[in-house]
């Protein structure tokens, strides 16, 4: 059975049919998934997922391209709701600098604050990272990540930067991405990293994996990641499934049955 570690069931593109795209994940052995939240609306339709499904789990936090929307108020409801059972992780959060919707200085503030925060209720974080390696790297080490862990979402550097967040008591999170023909620094990444810290996603409705790539990602899909990774490790389907499985369990604080 395998853990979707970070999909986006509650984005527009799922409206018309989410309990179909449910099933045909379970069809595909994709039997649990987190649900992401990095907004007030899609924080919304998380919880409500997570309520409603009983192998669904809410990450909820407050996306950087939404840094310079942050405010006491935000902040407030954020802290209510990381309470709730279904929360496994805060997240995602991090920096962007390839859209660079606010000044880099407002998303590192609110990366920061996302952190402590993260820290005072003893969440793992979700960290979004692109086109900022060096600086995500830097405020994760200033800030002490090892307290709490988390995960490197839908990882896009080289086995050199993996064994960097490593160090740091990350997960690596591979998502559709290693399956692409051209992304071998990701797939040698995907090699590297210990079973123990390794987890699997889909970042749905993006980044669809061959052989579904440029058409919409569904949780189901995170079947053809754990396919390719087995393939680049050299060991069997079953190994990462269960593992990358395990895994998502003890880091989201999930009992296994």
């Amino acid at each position: 059975m395998i853990f979707d570690s970070h999909t986006h069931l509650n984005a527009e593109q799922f409206n018309e049919d989410i309990p179909e795209t449910i099933a045909r994940a379970k069809e595909l052995g994709v039997t649990e998934m987190a649900v992401v939240g990095f907004d007030t609306p899609t924080i919304a339709k998380s919880l409500a997922l997570s309520a409603e499904y009983s192998d669904i789990y809410s990450i909820i936090g407050w996306h950087p391209t939404e840094a310079g929307s942050y405010s006491e108020s935000i902040e407030k409801d954020l802290l209510e709701k990381l309470t709730l059972p279904k929360v496994v992780a805060l997240g995602e959060i991090g920096l962007d600098y390839y859209w660079m919707e606010d000044p880099k200085e407002v998303q590192e503030k609110v990366f920061r604050r996302q952190i402590a925060i993260a820290k005072e209720f003893g969440l793992p974080i979700s960290i979004h990272m692109r086109d900022a390696i060096e600086d995500t790297y830097r405020v994760l080490q200033d800030e002490e990540v090892q307290a709490i862990g988390g995960i490197m979402h839908s990882f896009s550097g080289d086995g050199e930067w993996a064994k960097k967040f490593l160090d740091l008591g990350m997960h690596i999170s591979f998502s559709g991405v290693v399956t692409f023909k051209k992304a071998l620094e990701v797939q040698e990444a995907a090699k590297i990293v210990p079973l123990d810290k390794l987890l699997v996603e889909t970042d749905a409705p993006y980044l669809a994996p061959v052989p579904y790539r440029g058409k919409r990602n569904e949780p189901g899909y995170t079947r053809y990641t754990v396919e390719k990774i087995a393939e680049l490790r050299e060991i069997p389907f079953d190994e990462v499934a269960e593992m990358t499985r395990q895994n998502a369990h003890k880091l989201f604080g999930i009992a296994n049955d």
